[in-house]
């Protein structure tokens, strides 16, 4: 149901996905006031499809817009240098958006964008160090150090490409064997197809078949494992206070992660949570951070 807007003015909050683009009306509490989710392709261009589901939610209480891409903005935050599954490469898409409603846009990497949210009203409200995955078609990743979310000289915190095998599959990045290509999504799909279970097989399938199924708990150990490996590298070097996974499989991962390979060594203790806003925690961040553009 759409709220009544914010006497105090709204932003509008966007997160590109490999798979979605999700667009909201965001109040200065983080509330969704109304909110649009269409598939990335649905448009010729990505930048064509966030101005035309901007345009849908604008009015003249918005003050601002955040936007969450999949991949890394030049040290600016102005041009997008990488978008992953997304034909963003080298366009100014802040600047672009800016000009098109008349007001300020802030960019920044997604999961830096869903870590605020967490952090402001979400899972990680109580805390001070946090590392955060966002788990869907690929892997994002942030990192908050005192509540801060730290940028290294842009783009730290890209988690999706901790090296977990060496020898695995080649990453769009250049690399083998990132967590991308072992963890996300797309790599528990291809997991499921190779193991010759039926397209469209879930994960919340997998967790209630794989104590019965070998197959099953074969494609869940796998993935889970390579969780496993990506956190515990994650937290050997950062020594967070909390681990939350993020994104359209987030939930479902933390399941898998105490069902199956729960931590064993004694270093590498964290508590590991889904993230309470689960996948509205980019778009509600990018309309949070849009308050400070």
């Amino acid at each position: 149901m759409t709220q009544p807007p914010d006497p105090a003015g709204v932003t509008i909050g966007v997160d590109i996905g490999g798979t979605n683009v999700r667009v909201a009306r965001i109040d200065r509490d983080g509330r969704i006031l109304r909110h649009l989710k269409v598939r990335t392709g649905s448009r010729p261009t990505a930048t064509e499809l966030v101005g035309d589901l901007v345009d849908q939610l604008m009015g003249d209480d918005v003050v601002a817009a955040g936007i969450g891409i999949p991949g890394r903005l030049d040290r600016h935050g102005t041009t997008i240098v990488s978008a992953g599954y997304v034909d963003l490469a080298g366009v100014r898409l802040g600047e672009l958006i800016g000009a098109r409603i008349g007001r300020p846009v802030v960019m920044d990497n997604d999961a830096h964008m869903a870590l605020v949210a967490e952090l402001v009203i979400g899972a990680a409200a109580q805390v001070a160090h946090v590392v955060m995955f966002t788990i869907g078609t690929g892997i994002g990743g942030a990192v908050a150090e005192s509540r801060r979310v730290l940028r290294g000289r842009g783009n730290a915190g890209q988690l999706g490409h901790l090296t977990i095998d060496p020898d695995g599959p080649p990453c769009n990045c250049g690399r083998r064997g990132c967590s991308e290509v072992l963890a996300s999504g797309t790599a528990l799909t291809r997991s499921i197809r190779e193991a010759g279970m039926p397209p469209g097989t879930t994960v919340e399938q997998l967790l209630a078949t794989h104590e019965a199924d070998p197959v099953a708990a074969a494609v869940l150990r796998g993935w889970v494992t390579a969780w496993r490996h990506a956190i515990d590298t994650a937290v050997a070097v950062l020594d967070p206070d909390l681990v939350v996974l993020g994104g359209g499989l987030g939930g479902a991962a933390a399941t898998a992660l105490e069902l199956v390979a729960p931590t064993t060594s004694p270093w590498f203790q964290c508590p590991v949570v889904a993230a309470r806003l689960g996948d509205d925690a980019g778009v509600i961040g990018a309309g949070l951070r849009a308050f400070t553009a």
